[in-house]
């Protein structure tokens, strides 16, 4: 059987799901092709499981700090993992829903089945019951990554898990050693930490989110301290070995070796591109180490192939994903549209929340500018006091000569929804007198982004040169 169409999108995730619905948006007659659930890894077992999860862990917490709210409870608080659980599912099984009505309400075609080129514009679907061919004028990969697994002894021992294995235990574990200090390896700390596992996280690097601005990951590794969370950076696991009833991980740190016993060792270090048995020989689509390479309309080498998201070995973000589908789809339907990365905020969830967005201090230092930087405390908000939130900052990195702003980078709570006006500004290109001459509510968190512009000017209002 052959049907013919405008686009196919291959992989329903956070990118081919919204890049389906734009194309329909914009008249084409769309297929989208997705072998295992819709909303991919992001909806199913990343992104909003373990936000879901993150917020269970975020809520016992403040349980715990009621006195300081002047709140008296009555009896005791404690986590109730089988819930959490459930809470997570819903919130998935929901969303999931929600996807689907909405492709179906936009005319989109979904076949549940895996996806393969069979020529440069045509792929097989294999379906539950029948193979049925998909003609296009133009195709779009969209099929993601997995987790990243180490070849080292005993890494396919019980009790090795990844993220999706996190998400899925029956039951908490008393001892958890994390392999990765990258948002994915400090948000499970965070959930784990929380709801009183004990746990310690090994990293290679010299500091916790080795890709975020150096003051950044400082400012967690001080939080995760205080919290009891042990961190061996520097450090590299070697091997595992079974012990009685869990395991025992080995550890190359500086200058020595250590040996760390847990129920789980979950290993977090990244994510590989999934391009095997996609048929991108036959269709001639470039695939290198990292994966897919895209021109800045997301079109691979092939004329009429475009590829966006984890596959392609770029910023490994579901909203990158997602407008990237925006982007190729705009493209291959006769609009011209780009990708802009330096506007792409990077967020991590953990308590308080960590977000960066442009350069970070070094990287600008590095690309020879002449660096200000700014800097305003939490402790010297007024929100963020009735928050009972201190341990934060905003820093702005910004050039000297016209103040144009660099880069934004907050530890802050909501600093997931405080980072889109430092994108903004980068995407304008604004100066800091642009965001100081801004006006920002009062009391807020936002008003810190100017309080850092103000010190980055040499001017700070409400905390001391």
């Amino acid at each position: 059987m052959t049907s013919q169409t405008d686009i196919v999108v291959l992989g329903g995730g956070s990118g081919g799901y919204v890049a389906a619905l734009r194309a329909a948006q914009l008249g084409a007659q769309v297929v989208l092709v997705e072998e295992n659930k819709i909303g991919g890894v992001c909806l199913n077992v990343g992104c909003i499981p373990t936000k879901a999860l993150l917020r269970s862990a975020e809520v016992y917490r403040t349980f715990q700090r009621a006195e300081e709210f002047g709140l008296k409870l009555e009896g005791s608080v404690a986590p109730d993992w089988p819930a959490i659980q459930e809470r997570k599912d819903k919130i998935v099984r929901q969303l999931v829903q929600g996807v689907e009505v909405l492709l179906r309400k936009a005319g989109v075609q979904v076949l549940s089945g895996r996806g393969r080129f069979v020529a440069p514009r045509a792929l097989e679907v294999t379906l539950a019951d029948r193979v049925q061919r998909v003609d296009a004028a133009n195709i779009l990969i969209a099929t993601g990554s997995r987790p990243l697994q180490l070849p080292l002894p005993g890494f396919d021992l019980p009790g090795i898990i990844d993220s999706t294995g996190a998400l899925a235990l029956e039951e908490l574990p008393r001892r958890m050693l994390i392999i990765g200090g990258g948002a994915i390896g400090v948000e499970f700390a965070e959930v784990f930490n929380a709801l009183g596992v004990e746990v310690t996280i090994v990293e290679m690097l010299s500091s916790l989110l080795p890709l975020m601005d150096a003051d950044l990951g400082q400012a967690l590794a001080w939080t995760f301290g205080q919290r009891g969370i042990e961190m061996l950076l520097d450090s590299r696991v070697t091997r595992v070995d079974p012990v009685d009833g869990g395991l025992k991980a080995t550890v190359a740190i500086p200058d020595s070796e250590r040996t760390l016993e847990g129920d789980k060792v979950l290993v977090a270090v990244g994510r590989r591109p999934n391009v095997e048995d996609l048929g991108l020989e036959i269709a001639g689509v470039h695939v290198e180490k990292t994966g897919i390479p895209v021109d800045a309309h997301m079109q691979t080498h092939v004329p009429g192939i475009y590829a966006i998201g984890d596959v392609t070995g770029g910023m490994q973000l579901a909203h990158v994903a997602s407008r990237g589908g925006e982007v190729a789809v705009e493209n291959a339907l006769g609009h011209s549209s780009t990708l802009d990365l330096k506007t792409v905020p990077s967020c991590v969830y953990t308590d308080p929340e960590i977000a960066s967005v442009g350069l970070t201090e070094t990287q600008a230092r590095e690309a020879g500018h002449d660096v200000r930087v700014g800097r305003f405390p939490l402790t010297a908000s007024g929100k963020a006091q009735t928050y009972g939130a201190k341990d934060g900052f905003v820093k702005v990195v910004s050039e000297a000569r016209f103040g144009e702003l660099l880069g934004l980078h907050i530890v802050a709570p909501h600093a997931s929804d405080l980072i889109h006006e430092g994108g903004l500004a980068l995407g304008l290109e604004a100066t800091l007198e642009e965001v100081v001459t801004t006006v920002h509510g009062h009391p807020t968190l936002g008003e810190a982004v100017r309080e850092a512009a103000l010190a980055a000017r040499g001017a700070a209002i409400h905390s001391p040169r």
